[in-house]
């Protein structure tokens, strides 16, 4: 988990450029070398040392957000806690390196490759011959087998989160011997590693009872250096002891043990030494780096987190329809000033953002931002007046009951007896929940929480109050959704407003207005004491949307309700939340980005858009960069897709994540990852007297 904000679910795993397609009005990025990707802002920071410096046994207590509901991460209901186990107790054929791309797991995989095309993509993997699950069986073709159909998408009652990929297999056998998987795909896959990690054995994936119920609190068979030993709801922890029958090096610990804490009580924990180690705010960090009583023992381990936060902007309708508007949004955002508040003051790398599809250091990762352009508020207010926003215009007085512009839905019970509460208090307190606007001349902030209809995003397939249909769980999670509103253009369509508009004049900057009603948009919040700092992102945002003539109405909302109640069902027309990144963005970020498209029931299928922006030629990319194994013309396709997500605004990537640690001194070969996949039979304690190996390089 990341401090900074709230974000969907990762299960890891729009827009057309210009509309009318004047694709020559700017230059596409992505279509360059390599080299475009760069080396990862940050290294991971995990204490690193030799094995023959670590201590044999101990108990390493980890601070985890929730004692996962399921063990199995193909389910809709797992979370990164879930993903954690499976890293330390299942085999994955491929596994990430430092710079967030795939490599072969040699533990599990003695080697894989295409080894034919015509007719069909076939691919061959060779296992390592000591490769064992727990009970002696040796691992095989009939697990991918068992793998494969659980997750094909053809039997029903399989209750999975996400098929990507095996829907694309035409069967598996075994190959020359015990040892070979043959893999015979319908039509071509380029991205054929990310699948089978983790690998579950037979006996789960067999039928859909083991599979739906089989997994959720116990792994009977597993095959990693650590074994499930118990999942203990009542005690809130999850105990992993040492697999007897790992043929690898041997686990240094003798126990992990998962513990949930919330995020407000981890100073706590750490101080009355209860755990060893856990992520933490920048308002922990600073306790631990000060040498706070309790917290002596402990340091800041600290890197990039393989994620991202964005600025969302819903066009399903109100003012963020328009394409113009939704750009004029980006043009008014300063990304640099937005990545150094936050990452400048934790001593990490402050900078923005390039690509939707990948991080720096990743195989398809490019700055594609230019494909939309910098921060330039008077472009920005140009774009604005273009679409008919006229500063200072005659407005409207709202009648009672009446409905602002944008996104809006029915209070819940909850927020009208807040909203009661507060109406005899001092408006200009504000408080952490409620409402206020920000950008309207001669107005106090005001409390009038306008919540919606809660949706319940454990749901796989469900319509929301306005007739969508939404998909939970598949890909890494955070959208799509359906068909691409139409909207009224009076100038030459594209990334720049058109030449010769007239932006406001004057320094004053006055509220815009059109057809009597002001240009204000709904920014939804997360009101929880671990969403302090994007709450201060957001009041930045603000201020420049305000220079623009851009006012914000700010509603902050429990953390439980944010996602599933306002970004996943479309309540809002601002907000912030975060996508991890994939080293299979043609397979991982489609769902994130396609464009939306009725169901046959007449519904809108949202799946995990949360947008509401989408083209058919980003949809083409996608599927072009899947079905092609030239993996340069796969990393361009990726890059094209990217600059034409970037033209469309419908989200704004910022900043990557800042992870925050908190370890035991002596706690070495774990802390902040990074992009790298954690090796936990390297973790454990420093021997007395031993001293850390040297960093290794990010790339």
């Amino acid at each position: 988990m990341s401090y900074d904000g709230v974000g969907p679910r990762a299960v890891m795993r729009s827009v057309v450029f210009l509309t009318t397609g004047a694709l020559a009005v700017l230059t596409l990025a992505g279509c360059g070398s390599e080299d475009e990707a760069g080396k990862p802002l940050a290294k991971q920071d995990v204490a690193r040392a030799a094995r023959a410096k670590i201590a044999e046994g101990g108990t390493l207590r980890w601070a985890v957000d929730a004692v996962p509901d399921t063990l199995n991460t193909f389910q809709a209901d797992a979370d990164e806690t879930t993903g954690r186990i499976a890293q330390a107790v299942l085999p994955s054929m491929y596994r990430m390196n430092a710079s967030g791309r795939p490599e072969r797991n040699s533990a599990y995989l003695e080697s894989a490759k295409v080894i034919g095309t015509e007719p069909k993509q076939v691919v061959l993997y060779k296992l390592n011959q000591q490769a064992v699950w727990s009970d002696g069986r040796e691992i095989g073709a009939a697990d991918f087998a068992a793998q494969w159909r659980a997750l094909s998408g053809k039997d029903s009652a399989y209750w999975t989160a996400r098929n990507a990929g095996y829907e694309r297999i035409e069967g598996i056998e075994r190959g020359a011997n015990d040892l070979e998987v043959r893999v015979t795909f319908a039509k071509p896959y380029a991205d054929w590693r990310s699948l089978f990690s983790p690998l579950y054995p037979k006996d789960v994936m067999g039928t859909p009872d083991s599979f739906n119920d089989g997994a959720r609190r116990k792994l009977k068979v597993t095959a990693g250096p650590f074994t499930v030993q118990k999942v203990d709801t009542k005690q809130d922890r999850v105990r992993l002891t040492p697999n007897p029958r790992w043929w690898g090096m041997p686990a240094k610990l003798s126990e992990i043990v998962l513990r949930a804490v919330p995020l407000d009580k981890r100073a706590a924990a750490l101080a009355a030494g209860e755990i060893d180690l856990a992520d933490i705010d920048p308002a922990t960090a600073r306790r631990v780096s000060g040498g706070a009583d309790g917290l002596r023992g402990f340091e800041v381990r600290k890197s990039l987190e393989p994620a991202y936060t964005q600025l969302a902007l819903n066009g399903a309708d109100g003012p963020l329809a328009d394409e113009r508007v939704r750009r004029a949004v980006a043009r008014a955002l300063n990304r640099k000033e937005l990545a150094e508040a936050v990452l400048k003051p934790l001593g990490l790398p402050a900078v923005p953002v390039g690509s939707h599809l990948a991080l720096a250091g990743q195989a398809a990762y490019a700055d594609n931002s230019g494909a939309l352009g910098g921060q330039d508020t008077d472009e920005a207010r140009a774009l604005l007046t273009d679409a008919g926003w006229v500063p200072g215009g005659p407005v409207k007085e709202q009648k009672k009951g009446e409905e602002a512009a944008g996104p809006k839905g029915k209070k819940t019970k909850k927020e009208k007896a807040a909203e009661e509460e507060g109406a005899g208090e001092d408006e200009s307190e504000g408080g952490d929940d409620g409402t206020y606007v920000v950008g309207e001349d001669d107005k106090a902030r005001r409390k009038a929480a306008g919540d919606h209809a809660a949706q319940d995003p454990a749901a796989r397939d469900h319509k929301d109050k306005h007739g969508e249909r939404r998909t939970e769980g598949g890909g890494r999670h955070l959208a799509q959704d359906g068909s691409y509103p139409q909207v009224q253009r009076g100038g030459a369509p594209g990334a720049y407003a058109p030449k010769g508009t007239a932006a406001p004049a004057g320094t004053a900057v006055k509220a815009l207005a059109k057809n009597g009603k002001p240009l204000t948009l709904r920014f939804v919040l997360p009101s929880g004491a671990g969403s302090e700092p994007l709450r201060a992102v957001a009041d930045r945002v603000t201020r420049m949307l305000k220079r623009v003539g851009i006012g914000t109405e700010i509603t902050k909302v429990s953390d439980e309700s944010y996602f599933k109640d306002h970004i996943a069902s479309g309540q809002y027309d601002l907000a912030l939340y975060s996508w991890p990144s994939s080293a299979f963005p043609a397979t991982d970020a489609r769902p994130i980005y396609a464009k939306p498209v009725p169901a046959a029931d007449g519904s809108l299928s949202v799946e995990q858009n949360y947008t509401r922006v989408g083209t058919d030629q980003v949809d083409q990319l996608f599927d072009q960069a899947l079905a092609t194994l030239d993996e340069d013309e796969a990393r361009s396709l990726i890059r094209k897709a990217d600059s034409r997500i970037w033209a469309a605004a419908g989200s704004i990537p910022l900043y990557q994540r800042p992870q925050l640690t908190a370890a035991g001194k002596t706690v070495v070969n774990v802390g902040a990852f990074g992009f790298r996949t954690p090796v936990f039979e390297d973790m454990g304690f420093l021997k007395k007297g031993a001293k850390l190996s040297p960093s290794p390089s990010a790339s």
